[in-house]
């Protein structure tokens, strides 16, 4: 009778242990201005509109065109924080006061890079000490603005270097005072990279993070660029989301963004939403 009575308990515990499970999703939910790369330059209030709608209260980005401190305000009006803004290299390198002056304008407190300017033959280890050169110096003067400089690593810069790679020569040769690094999880597992591990590897070198996913099967390799259509919903494609998000939790990432680079966001953006408050420790 008392094995019996534990059996029939065992969905009641089950159901109950579920409905108190912890979110493992809890960050402020926040969206790359790429994601509508298409609506922004149409409309930017419309745009806007469309965020707040789907429940964004963080953004990385620029005004697209807009006047920094109206583009402000209309974010501000919608419960929208601008969290970070994008830099070119070359602007970084040659103008770093107009990048943290654009930056404050917007109230961000980030400003990323994407893209280091290399041939097509490939990422090579000059590439990496100038990029390490032009990073530090205009890490030191963002951060004498109140700015913290990340590097958005794409993928290219798992070129094999010593016991590891060039990526690894970007974090070492910059300055951790001046320098930090933002993850897009797609780009990082592209190029050959094991995002839990470099988490793990780095910690709070990492500040910021792109959370998207990757179509099952993709080919990969060092280019940093694929089909846009290899862009897939959250959770449908082959990167171990939850395995991430526990570690960037561990090492202290507090902003994430949404970004999706396929052509259907309206359709993909939800689903991903729903996918990261559907995770559960």
């Amino acid at each position: 009778m008392k094995k019996y009575l534990t059996l029939l308990l065992l969905p009641v515990l089950f159901v109950a242990r579920n409905a108190f499970a912890q979110k493992l999703y809890t960050a402020p939910l926040g969206i790359e201005s790429y994601t509508f790369r298409k609506s922004f330059p149409v409309d930017i209030v419309k745009t806007l509109d469309t965020i707040q709608q789907l429940g964004f209260t963080e953004y990385e980005g620029g005004s697209y065109g807009m006047p920094a401190k109206e583009f402000k305000q209309l974010c501000k009006e919608r419960g929208i924080k601008i969290i970070a803004t994008g830099a070119d290299y070359n602007e970084l390198a040659k103008s770093p006061e107009a990048v943290a002056h654009t930056a404050k304008s917007l109230g961000a407190k980030y400003v990323m890079c994407a893209w280091i300017p290399h041939a097509n033959s490939g990422f090579t280890l000059e590439n990496a000490k100038q990029a390490a050169e032009d990073f530090n110096k205009a890490g030191k003067i963002l951060k004498d603005s109140g700015i913290t400089f990340c590097y958005h690593a794409h993928g290219y810069e798992f070129q094999p270097y010593q016991d590891g790679t060039l990526l690894d020569y970007l974090i070492k040769n910059t300055n951790p005072d001046d320098v930090s690094f933002e993850m897009d999880i797609l780009w990082v597992h592209f190029g050959g990279g094991d995002p839990v591990a470099l988490l793990k590897k780095y910690g709070n070198r990492w500040k910021l993070m792109h959370l998207k996913d990757l179509k099952k099967g993709t080919k990969k390799d060092l280019s940093g660029g694929t089909s846009q259509e290899n862009d897939v919903a959250l959770g449908t494609g082959e990167i171990d989301i939850p395995a991430i998000l526990r570690e960037a939790k561990k090492v202290g990432i507090k902003h994430y963004f949404i970004e999706d680079e396929s052509n259907h966001p309206g359709e993909q953006v939800p689903k991903s939403i729903a996918y990261l408050k559907s995770l559960k420790e």
